[in-house]
Order: C-alpha cells, then sequence, then structure tokens
C-alpha cells in the first residue's frame, strides 16, 4: 500500500484574509461599546461610593448601584441598534428602544428620591437618549444642550450640599465632573465609530469600483482581442471563397490561415483568462471539496498553514484538472486533497478510492503508453510540472489512487 508523509496541517481551509478588515471593524465597535458601559459604570460606582461618603444608608448605596448596574447593561441594546445605523435620516423605531429608555427613567427617579440629588435624575435619562440614532448635526447639538444642562444641575446641587442639606461636600467635585463629561465622552466613541464605519464602506466600494474596473478592462481585452481575430479571418474566408472557382490550391492555403488564425485566437483568449484568474489556493481547494461532496463523496482537504505561498498560477489548473478526473474517471466515496510545503518542494496530491485501472504519466513529448484515453488531462499537467522544474507521479495503492505534484519551492515560484 502506498504511504504518504504525515504532514501538520489544518484540516479544512479557512477562509482567506480578506475579512481581516471585517472582523477589525468588529473588534474596534465591542472595544467602543465596552468603553461607553465602561464609563456608565465608573458613573455608577462614583455615585455609590459618594452616596457612601455622604453617610447614605447602606441598604440606599446598594440600592443605587444595583439599580444603576441595571441601567447600564439595558443600554446595551441601544448599542447594538447603534452599531447598524445607516448614517442617513430614517424614523426612529421607539419599539426596540422603549424598554431602555423606561429603565432610564425609572432609575433616574428611583435614585433621586433616595439622594435628592438632580444629577442622578437626569444623567441616565440624557445618556440613554444620547445612544439612539440620530443624525450628526442634531446629536452635536444635543449633546451641547445636555452638558449645559448637567453643568447647571452639578451648580444647583452644589449649591444644596453647601447649605448643609449634603454631607457629600469632599467627593462632590468627581460626582458632578464625571457626571456632566459623560455625555461628551459618549458622542465622541459614537464618532470615532462613525469615521471608522465610513471609512470602512469608502473601502468596499473602492473595492467595488476596482472590479467593475477590472471587468471593464476585460471586456476591452476581449473585444480587441477578438475583434481583431474575427476581422483577419473574415477576410481569410471571403479570399478563400473568391479563389475557390480559380485556383483550389490558393484557397486550400487561405482555409488553413484562417485555421492557423482560430487558433491564435482561442489561445490568445485562454491566455487573457489566465492572466485575470487569481483564485487563491485555499479557495481552489475549498471549491474543489465542495464539488466533490456536491457529488456524494466524502471529500476533505488537508492545507497546510503556509500553502498560501503556493505557485498559484500551477496548482490551480492542477486542482481543477485532477478533481475533474475524480468525477469523471475516479468514482469511489471518499477523496483527500493535500497541499503543503515538504522540506524544499511543494507538494500536492490527490487520494480517492478508486478501482481504476494504473494511469502511466510520459515523459512530456514521449509516446503515451499503457494509459486510458480519458486520463489525457494529466499529460498537460505532467508537462507543466516539468516546466517548472517538478514532477507528476501516480500512486497506486490496495484501495486508492494518488496523483502527486511536487515543485521546488523557489522563490520565484512562490510569487
Amino acid at each position: 500500500m502506498t504511504t504518504h508523509t504525515q504532514i501538520p496541517a489544518s484540516r479544512e481551509p479557512r477562509s482567506l484574509p480578506v475579512r481581516a478588515t471585517s472582523r477589525g471593524v468588529r473588534v474596534t465597535w465591542w472595544y467602543t461599546a465596552s468603553a461607553i458601559v465602561l464609563f456608565e459604570v465608573i458613573l455608577v460606582l462614583t455615585w455609590a461610593g459618594t452616596l457612601r461618603q455622604g453617610g447614605f444608608q447602606g441598604v440606599a448605596t446598594v440600592a443605587v448601584l444595583v439599580g444603576g448596574l441595571i441601567w447600564c447593561g439595558s443600554t446595551l441594546p441601544l448599542l447594538l441598534a447603534y452599531r447598524h445605523r445607516t448614517g442617513e435620516p430614517t424614523a426612529l423605531r421607539w419599539r426596540p428602544v422603549l424598554l431602555p429608555i423606561v429603565i432610564a427613567v425609572g432609575y433616574g427617579v428611583f435614585a433621586f428620591s433616595l439622594s435628592g440629588l438632580w444629577l442622578l435624575l437626569v444623567v441616565p435619562v440624557a445618556q440613554s437618549l444620547q445612544l439612539l440614532d440620530r443624525p450628526q448635526a442634531e446629536r452635536t447639538r444635543v449633546v451641547l444642550a445636555i452638558t449645559a444642562v448637567l453643568a447647571c444641575l452639578w451648580v444647583i446641587d452644589a449649591r444644596m450640599i453647601l447649605d448643609g442639606s449634603f454631607d457629600i461636600t469632599n467627593g462632590y467635585f468627581p460626582l458632578g465632573y464625571i457626571s456632566a463629561a459623560l455625555p461628551i465622552m459618549t458622542v465622541l466613541s459614537l464618532w470615532w465609530w462613525d469615521v471608522l464605519i465610513t471609512l470602512d464602506r469608502a473601502r468596499v466600494s473602492e473595492a467595488r469600483l476596482a472590479a467593475t474596473q477590472e471587468r471593464l478592462n476585460v471586456a476591452t481585452d476581449v473585444h480587441d482581442l477578438q475583434g481583431h481575430h474575427l476581422q483577419v479571418i473574415a477576410l481569410q474566408l471571403e479570399l478563400t471563397e473568391r479563389l475557390l472557382p480559380s485556383d483550389p490550391a490558393a484557397a486550400l492555403e487561405q482555409l488553413r490561415a484562417a485555421r492557423v488564425s482560430v487558433d491564435e485566437a482561442r489561445q490568445g483568449t485562454r491566455d487573457l483568462a489566465t492572466r485575470f484568474r487569481s483564485v487563491p489556493l485555499r479557495d481552489e481547494l475549498a471549491n474543489a471539496r465542495d464539488l466533490l461532496r456536491a457529488a456524494g463523496i466524502a471529500a476533505e482537504t488537508v492545507v497546510g498553514q503556509d500553502a498560501d505561498g503556493a505557485p498559484a498560477s500551477l496548482f490551480g489548473p492542477v486542482i481543477r484538472e485532477t478533481t475533474t478526473n475524480v468525477l469523471r474517471h475516479g468514482g469511489g466515496r471518499r477523496a483527500t486533497l493535500l497541499l503543503a510545503r515538504v522540506g524544499d518542494l511543494w507538494r500536492y496530491e490527490i487520494t480517492n478510492d478508486s478501482d481504476a485501472a494504473p494511469v502511466t504519466i510520459p515523459t512530456p513529448g514521449s509516446p503515451r503508453v499503457g494509459a486510458r484515453s480519458e486520463g489525457t488531462g494529466l499529460d498537460g499537467l505532467a508537462r507543466r510540472a516539468a516546466e517548472a522544474g517538478g514532477a507528476l507521479e501516480i500512486a497506486r495503492g490496495e484501495s486508492d489512487f494518488t496523483v502527486i505534484v511536487t515543485v521546488p519551492a523557489t522563490e520565484e515560484s512562490e510569487l
């Protein structure tokens, strides 16, 4: 039975880092949301600590603390709703935000009834309203108005403290400062998120524009290529038609020239398609695996961690051709595709439990002996591997059939 070297690899190919930016955006969002909630928690702790320092009963202090933490949790749905804002003026949907607003109002009234401080009444409501989806200009005006109101309430509460109504003179400054500054810190965090989303949307738009431009370039190249060759073929066929009655030999020569032009057009189109086709090898392997599974074959992939450096121009056609061979000739119930670096070689192999007869791969340029007619696609793969300084091998085990392609892992092949 044929044995293969075991190569440490991930069993299923991960998506290429094309989504790395999206993951970064998600991480930034959770960082922004957690920062806002952390501001709120710090404020609630400051409230509870200041009330405790002022001699309030322990039950009142704990109630303010617990109620404040519940209010902080109620702002999470508001933040999640804000995350998916489009930036366009839309009607505010009150149903998903009604409960958090009610909790904020209830907590404000509850905290005010225990402490008598106006800041504890207004700040929870103002903070929850700040998290609603509003146009940027409107939010700026709202935050300025709220900050002014909180500053005034800070002064009112300070006068009550100075009059002796409360014994929290020493701790009131941090309480008032953090309470009045919370809306501004929140808006700055949301502004940062808006800037990030705008940049991300610009990146997506740029990528789509680049893809559109690339399609236009392909369409232009195809038009120029096919237009030139078709014009030449049309002239050659017209000349053949004119020469046929009087000079059959010359007409035959023109017909042969037209056939050469057809071959050139076909080769030019193939080269053009190859030039613009740049599917990453991990995606090629994933597509091959999905195709085999769709055909009822239990397929899996083994992809080396450094497989992104393998020459895609070589292994891309190899993966597609060998997958086609398994579907067309191999049959079987299972298949395994492997791509990894082994020493100084890139190694690709595909194994399936086929009962097909052995296939002999000749040296490129030599007659094909003992091969089945349906395996002629492997000849082209053998030539590709030989041109890259590698080799194509066929391994026949007791119950499996393996095609192996190896090429040197030179710097040129990794580009």
